[in-house]
């Protein structure tokens, strides 16, 4: 078959929460790139936060901070960070309004007290692979730093939760005219609603159309697995978009396939089905 780039999320995707790499995992890439087709991660994470286990597999890339950094290879195409200022207004709007915040940056991540709080007594959703996620940090022990100690030299991207949607709702008429609003799968009875706010025209979209252009490949060969909203972008850019099992219904909606869990390795069979390896 022609030759593919293919766009992998991490969390809900190419591995549960939090957890190490399946074998079978490990073997799709591999024997992906040994048949000469290009594989890339396409995370929500900053490079701070993807783990030796998951870079160790082997790929041709990482975009990474939901499009905010992307890197070929050795080669760094794009580095963006929110403005200081910038990232102090939307702090000041979403703790105005009674949301907490998580700060991501090229130093770490910084997360209000109450966030913390909240995420370990929330009960998520299933399909919600970013609050799992976050909780499966703390109890992991990962270096999350409280807010008191966020340097102050601007950031990739920030993530917020509140235990109403309304909270979330009124932020908007100060934000959404520059950022877009992702906000993740919730059950009918949650108590936390989780999103991140990603600044337009900065996305895993305009990551994949940075790699794209730099490797003269074509968006035709393009083929991206995703599960939330967070990889709506990159879901539409792609020219086969595949939707894991355990994906929020909206994300089902928008894809071409609909393939396993990430527990039944759907990466896996998917990418075999497709015939992109032996």
């Amino acid at each position: 078959m022609d030759r593919k780039i293919i766009f992998l999320d991490i969390d809900g995707t190419l591995i549960a929460a939090m957890s190490e790499p399946s074998a079978l995992a490990t073997a799709a890439v591999r024997g992906a790139r040994k048949m000469g087709h290009k594989v890339f991660l396409c995370t929500g994470r900053n490079m701070a936060i993807i783990g030796d286990d998951i870079l160790k597999i082997g790929f041709d890339g990482v975009i990474s901070s939901a499009g905010g950094h992307v890197e070929v290879g050795e080669e760094i195409l794009f580095d963006s960070l929110l403005p200081e200022e910038t990232v102090q207004e939307c702090l000041d709007v979403f703790h105005d309004h009674g949301v907490y915040c998580r700060i991501e940056t090229r130093e770490g991540i910084y997360m209000d007290l109450q966030m913390e709080a909240l995420l370990k007594s929330a009960k998520p959703d299933k399909r919600n692979s970013e609050l799992i996620r976050m909780q499966k940090e703390i109890e992991k022990g990962i270096g999350i730093l409280p807010y008191e100690e966020y340097p102050g030299k601007g950031a990739y991207k920030i993530c917020f939760t509140s235990t109403t949607l309304e909270a979330i709702e009124r932020t908007k008429p100060y934000l959404e005219g520059r950022f877009a609003y992702a906000v993740h799968m919730y059950g009918n009875s949650s108590s936390c609603f989780n999103g991140e706010i990603i600044p337009k025209g900065i996305d895993k979209c305009k990551g994949m159309e940075l790699v794209c252009r730099y490797l003269g490949a074509d968006r035709k060969d393009t083929i991206a697995f995703g599960d939330s909203m967070n990889d709506y972008g990159m879901m539409k850019y792609a020219h086969v978009s595949v939707a894991m099992g355990n994906a929020c219904d909206d994300l089902k909606e928008t894809a071409d396939i609909v393939c396993e869990c990430v527990e039944e390795d759907g990466v896996y069979y998917e990418l075999k089905r497709m015939g992109v390896f032996e």
